[in-house]
């Protein structure tokens, strides 16, 4: 299950194409604690080889270190590769809870010149606004991405926890080919306006973490006694004390799903994102992510599980009964606006 090649899907109306599963790069070097340089250097060529295309970075994780370490890769694989990185979320390296959100023109243009240098290219092919600053108005910083785009040094738009209006506002202004937000059997919210909304427009959805932070994988089961002291779960509320209890019972279904394919619990999660495509009718690129060769095999190879009816019945009201928000502050995400 881990030779051919994912097939491939369009970003937007006139997006490129790229491999219908994502790879989330932050993890190689921030927030989830030791990483192996050699090793995520590894897992980024059997990505590629895997028909995986998107990759995505930011300059929030590791305070532009992520995008520094993957511009060798994207160098060697410029034709290959689909270059997805971030603006507007700063997170102080002391305080991995705090977060500053600017969304304003000059912080624009300076961020997008800095991650031109750290990834050591001309273009980014698709640049998202990572967080909203709800003090700039959304067609003044569509407006200012826009002006990248026709600068040339950037090829394609994307947001990031936006509400369904605010996705309608910014593609008024300009086009939008991805819209990125968090969306796995744990974190469903979006689908009741924001998933219609992108249907209607054109715009692809690409779900982050889709095995939510490796819980629904079942590799840890409490982020305060599994985790390192510097991997940033621990702070959300989620993972730890008796939200991560009541949440661990909550993967039984998901085992009974995988026992039935001869999967594991994230091949059977994956598969249930990938599925809601045909779902809901639009085109998606999930991007789990990982550091680990063996793990992008196993991701990669979920795009080729089809769950049954019966079976998307059984993990229907996983989300329903989730304990604890996503975040510890959910007021930079869109949940609170929408």
């Amino acid at each position: 299950m881990t030779d051919g090649k994912i097939p491939t899907v369009r970003l937007g109306d006139d997006g490129p194409e790229v491999g219908v599963q994502g790879l989330g790069c932050m993890g190689m070097s921030f927030a989830y604690g030791p990483t192996d340089a050699g090793e995520s250097r590894a897992t980024l060529e059997r990505a590629l080889e895997l028909g995986v295309t998107l990759f995505d970075t930011a300059d929030a994780y590791g305070a532009g270190e992520n995008e520094k370490f993957l511009s060798p890769f994207f160098k060697a694989h410029r034709d290959e590769v689909v270059i997805a990185t971030k603006f507007a979320l700063s997170i102080p390296p002391d305080d991995p809870t705090r977060r500053v959100i600017r969304n304003d023109r000059p912080y624009i243009r300076q961020a997008v010149e800095a991650s031109l240098k750290r990834l050591d290219v001309d273009v980014i092919d698709l640049y998202y606004m990572h967080r909203r600053d709800v003090n700039v108005p959304m067609e003044e910083t569509v407006a200012a991405m826009a002006e990248l785009v026709r600068e040339g040094k950037v090829k394609h738009l994307g947001l990031s926890e936006v509400t369904a209006d605010e996705l309608r506002t910014a593609q008024s202004v300009h086009p939008i080919a991805a819209l990125q937000s968090e969306w796995s059997l744990f974190s469903r919210d979006i689908e009741a306006n924001v998933v219609p909304t992108a249907r209607e427009l054109g715009v692809t959805l690409v779900p982050y973490s889709p095995l939510g932070r490796g819980f629904l994988t079942g590799s840890f089961a409490d982020a305060d006694k599994d985790l390192t002291a510097d991997d940033f779960r621990r702070h959300q509320p989620r993972f730890t004390g008796e939200n991560a209890s009541a949440n661990v019972a909550l993967l039984d279904p998901i085992r009974t799903v995988a026992e039935a394919h001869g999967a594991s619990l994230g091949q059977i999660a994956l598969a249930w994102v990938q599925q809601q495509a045909s779902v809901h009718g639009l085109p998606l690129v999930p991007i789990p992510g990982t550091r680990k060769v063996s793990r992008v095999e196993e991701n990669t190879a979920a795009t080729r599980i089809e769950l049954t009816k019966g079976e998307l019945e059984l993990l229907e009201p996983i989300a329903a009964k989730v304990a604890g928000d996503r975040y510890a502050d959910m007021t930079f995400t869109s949940a609170g606006r929408e």
